[in-house]
């Protein structure tokens, strides 16, 4: 009996091993690294760069909504499944041609926002906002592709490795877009005395040319087999979904522009009548943005009705995935996945949009910051990643996710920790250690959660639709949060978002009586 025990422990033991050492893992890694690079470069080094130019704090915060194409990425992955790109998607396959294309996008954003000085001249700031914005397009546009061909490349039995390798990938190049991207622009001359548009502006053209890793990556690799299982629309289809996404598009933008003027007036007399400028522009903003998103649905169903756009079309490509996904779960339970998913990232994003300016403002210099938080906290990041996608193989997912919500708003104590002891490095690795820890424990298990809620015949849309959702509502608060630490300072504004991560928890328990997800890989790799 003992033998036999043993026996079955070896041969899961090897299993594991070689599931490890699968090369979709290793190709994970490098997607992750390419999918990593730019989102710092959007926020955190983003934010320095700013603040070192002399932009006040809250504008800095506000630059965070750049990377709200994260957000609304669930608007053009239905694009991203149709669409064939002329020639390379006959060269290259229907994934990695738009992996190509996205990642070129990437590179030349990154590029573009490396030619402008946002004290330099009248509207840099517009120019620069601009090139972040197609930053965060592009860098959707790839996550999709990536999500994609992650889920499409192995079985669910994978799915939690090869999450984990991607979390790894993705914190490395936060490592190198973070701590590297803040010792070269020191190196370079630009300390927060003697700013220096040129150390910036190399560092930024240093990261354009690191995405090669990505693309490299994309030319050798091969086309996963299983993403030819979701019927592809015909060209007149495709282009008609195109016309009707423009047309969207440009109505969604063109409301941006003609309220401006109206936005900026209602803040200021909303402000004065609650004594309180953050919550004065979070509902303005709000109802600017329910106002673009309601015109543009009016035109999309304007243009189905004279038949400019087929409505099987618009409902094989969004209603759905989204039909599927409440048939599958039932309406009450997919409401509840629905609000877990879009609240459990909460507590992270919301503090982490304004966590390196705190840094800065405590004193401590962009090497230090650079050491502890971009380096040492993204290494424990990935440690906390392969910790949770182990943990979530051998207890099952909703179990990790839990500990991983308890965790964030505990840890987010910890900043107020900080605040109160002020400069000290010994704290700061311990604030960021524990706080990065348990977001790469939560972070492996959230994706896996989310790929195992993914109908494979829906993938892109499907996912796209999850991570949106996960971001939405953080990003937006976390576009205010200079403006609620000016109004109620750090200690409180730490206690919030401890606070606001509380509901995730009760979201868990609740789900985790309502579904079962698939057997733990472990389980299942012994038999």
């Amino acid at each position: 009996m003992d033998s036999r025990i043993a026996e079955k422990s070896t041969i899961s033991r090897s299993s594991r091993l070689k599931n490890a050492l699968d090369s979709r893992v290793v190709i994970m890694l490098f997607l992750g690294f390419s999918a990593g690079l730019p989102i710092l470069l959007i926020f955190g080094t983003l934010s320095v760069w700013l603040r070192e130019a002399g932009v006040q704090r809250s504008m800095v915060t506000y630059f965070s909504w750049a990377a709200l194409g994260y957000s609304f990425k669930f608007v053009w992955a239905p694009l991203v499944d149709q669409l064939k790109i002329p020639v390379l998607t006959h060269y290259l396959g229907r994934r990695r041609a738009w992996l190509l294309l996205s990642q070129c996008a990437v590179t030349y954003a990154i590029w573009m926002m490396s030619s402008v000085d946002p004290v330099g001249s009248e509207g840099a700031l517009v120019r620069l906002a601009i090139a972040a914005v197609l930053l965060g397009f592009a860098s959707a546009t790839q996550d999709i592709v990536i999500d994609a061909f992650r889920i499409e490349s192995a079985s669910a039995q994978l799915q939690a490795l090869l999450s984990s390798s991607y979390i790894a990938g993705y914190r490395i190049a936060m490592i190198i877009a973070g701590a590297g991207g803040l010792f070269l622009a020191e190196w370079l001359g630009s300390v927060q005395a003697d700013y220096s548009f040129t150390a910036w502006s190399s560092t930024y053209r240093v990261m354009a040319g690191l995405m090669l890793i990505g693309i490299v990556t994309t030319l050798v690799i091969g086309e996963p087999q299983r993403s030819g299982q979701m019927q592809v629309a015909t060209p007149l289809e495709n282009m008609r979904l195109l016309i009707l996404f423009g047309f969207c598009v440009s109505v969604f933008i063109g409301c941006y522009v003609f309220t401006r003027d109206w936005s900026n007036s209602a803040v200021t007399h909303l402000a004065g009548l609650l004594d309180n400028k953050p919550l004065a522009s979070f509902l303005v903003e709000t109802t600017r943005l329910s106002f673009a998103v309601l015109a543009a649905w009016f035109v999309a169903k304007a243009l189905i009705l004279i038949r400019v756009v087929s409505g099987e079309i618009v409902d094989k490509s969004y209603i759905s995935p989204v039909r599927d996904f409440f048939t599958r779960y039932g309406t009450s339970v997919a409401l509840i996945l629905l609000g877990l998913i879009g609240l459990y990232r909460i507590s992270d994003i919301v503090l982490g949009v304004i966590s390196t300016v705190f840094y800065y403002e405590l004193g401590f210099s962009k090497s230090e910051i650079a050491s502890a938080s971009k380096a040492f906290g993204v290494v424990m990041t990935i440690v906390g990643g392969f910790l949770g996608g182990i943990l979530a193989l051998k207890f099952g997912v909703l179990r990790i996710l839990l500990v991983g919500a308890v965790l964030s708003a505990l840890t987010n104590l910890l900043f107020l920790w900080l605040a109160q002891i002020g400069y000290s490095m010994p704290a700061l690795y311990v604030v960021i250690g524990a706080d990065n820890l348990s977001a790469g424990l939560a972070s492996a298990a959230f994706v896996a959660f989310l790929s195992a809620l993914t109908n494979i015949r829906f993938t892109a849309v499907q996912f796209a639709i999850f991570t949106s959702l996960m971001t939405l509502l953080p990003k937006i608060l976390g576009g205010y949060s200079g403006g609620i630490v000016d109004s109620i300072g750090y200690p409180s504004f730490f206690v919030m978002t401890a606070l606001i991560g509380l509901p995730v928890i009760f979201l868990i328990t609740i789900a985790s009586k309502k579904i079962e997800l698939e057997t733990p890989v472990v389980e299942e790799v012994s038999k």
